[in-house]
């Protein structure tokens, strides 16, 4: 998982996801960020963002993503400037 920040200007971060927790109305989402520090990420997701995720994922070319079987055995290419 890569992540960036126009707070951290072209840094970019190499991560994975640790755990998810349940802390009352939320699900804490705990990130590890491995490459160029360690750091623990969190972030609170309440209901109303797992539907929006949830609705997001639906779309059409998230679904061609997860269901092409090429993509599961390749290694991912960096994708560039996001």
């Amino acid at each position: 998982m890569l992540f960036r920040s126009t707070g951290l200007g072209k840094t970019e971060l190499v991560a994975q996801i640790a755990d998810v927790t349940r802390q009352g109305d939320y699900l804490i989402l705990h990130v590890d960020t491995l490459e160029p520090v360690r750091w623990r990420i969190r972030a609170g997701i309440n209901l109303r963002d797992l539907r929006t995720l949830i609705r997001l994922i639906l779309k059409l070319s998230v679904i061609t993503f997860l269901v092409v079987p090429t993509h599961w055995f390749k290694k991912a290419e960096h994708p560039g400037d996001f």
